[in-house]
């Protein structure tokens, strides 16, 4: 077991020191207040072992160290949980709880510092990938995980790796981004809903004051000088809006689209619009790298997209191999008698295509 830990430790590795690396997430709310978070997850240096995970209550689950040995903190599951992760079950990306508690981890390059690993305190060290699993598990409110997160060393696997920072969200639609700074925990408030990479939160808030001038719909003729000038098309009130895949450019454009999105009904309809508007930032395979210097050929960066109606609990996704959506029912799970089980996101990795009905 430790050889296996140790290969997807390099592996995790490699992702979180990949700058190819985009996850963009935006949290939507029905007009009957379900509330749905969605996100991206982007990885361009290979192929992921992609999987979904299913945790039922007191199963017991033992942080990685960086040595590639468990032997950190040691946590039994009070609440039932379901999460996409990759490469192993233990690193849980994105998921929701029995209570509705949802969190998720994003790539946090350069800004992001855990404190050092000490073998001292090996017991409470918590492995950055594992801090999604700790809290789906642990707690089913903000101010619960607000009030352990002293109680744990979060730490790189890989003492060289980059860090993440994590989105937490209540089925209210209360959502706190938690972001580590010089070894400190720090609890964001974020009432806008969407998340990205580096910089900071606050630091993303600020950079939207630099697009006041954007907004939905066409901009009206203006006269110049002798002439007029007239828009050459519709939409041009978002003329201006970044189109790169630049993390301050992800986070300015989905929260643009998210503000000029129309509510939906329900949680279902919120869930399938968050597609939509998440296909903004689908990273094709070709713009992460220089040309002619991509090691791999998938489909897409973007691995695969969730969108989760916490409210109801119903996980929906799909992925670069197969965009025609799955659905997760956890109403149908009986977490005192489900196994724990992770299963991949593809049965088979390819698109499902259906023949359009053509009578004769």
């Amino acid at each position: 077991m430790k050889k296996i830990v140790a290969i997807s430790i390099v592996a995790i590795s490699a992702v979180i020191n990949d700058d190819a690396n985009a996850c963009t997430g935006i949290t939507m709310k029905s007009t009957d207040n379900s509330v749905v978070v969605a996100r991206t997850v982007d990885w361009s240096g290979s192929e992921m072992n992609n999987m979904y995970v299913v945790v039922p209550r007191g199963h017991t689950e033992e942080s990685l160290l960086p040595d590639g040995s468990r032997g950190g903190a040691k946590f039994t599951a009070k609440y039932g949980f379901v999460g996409l992760g990759m490469q192993q079950p233990e690193f849980i990306v994105d998921g929701t709880n029995e209570a509705g508690l949802s969190a998720a981890l994003f790539y946090f390059p350069d800004y992001g510092k855990y404190q050092p690993y000490s073998p001292a305190a090996k017991a409470k060290s918590l492995a950055d990938f594992q801090v999604v699993s700790w809290i789906l598990s642990q707690f089913s409110t903000i101010a619960e995980v607000k009030e352990a997160i002293d109680s744990v060393d979060i730490i790189n696997i890989d003492p060289t790796a980059s860090t993440v920072h994590w989105r937490i969200t209540e089925p209210s639609g209360h959502q706190v981004v938690l972001e580590i700074v010089d070894g400190i925990p720090h609890f964001y408030e974020n009432p806008l809903g969407v998340i990205a990479n580096a910089p900071g939160l606050l630091w993303h808030l600020t950079n939207l004051n630099n697009y006041i001038n954007i907004r939905s719909g066409t901009t009206d003729p203006v006269k110049f000088g002798p002439i007029t000038l007239r828009s050459l098309s519709h939409g041009t009130g978002m003329l201006g809006l970044p189109g790169d895949f630049s993390s301050p450019s992800r986070f300015v454009r989905m929260a643009f689209f998210k503000n000029s999105a129309i509510p939906q009904n329900t949680g279902f309809d919120t869930a399938m619009q968050s597609f939509h508007l998440l296909n903004n930032v689908d990273v094709p395979f070709g713009t992460a790298y220089k040309t002619g210097t991509a090691k791999f050929d998938m489909p897409a960066a973007t691995q695969w997209t969730i969108a989760t109606d916490i409210s109801n609990k119903i996980i929906y996704y799909h992925t670069m191999y197969n965009r025609t959506i799955r659905r997760i029912d956890m109403n149908k799970i009986d977490f005192d008698e489900v196994s724990f089980q992770y299963h991949p996101l593809d049965a088979t990795p390819q698109e499902m295509i259906f023949d359009a009905t053509i009578k004769q």
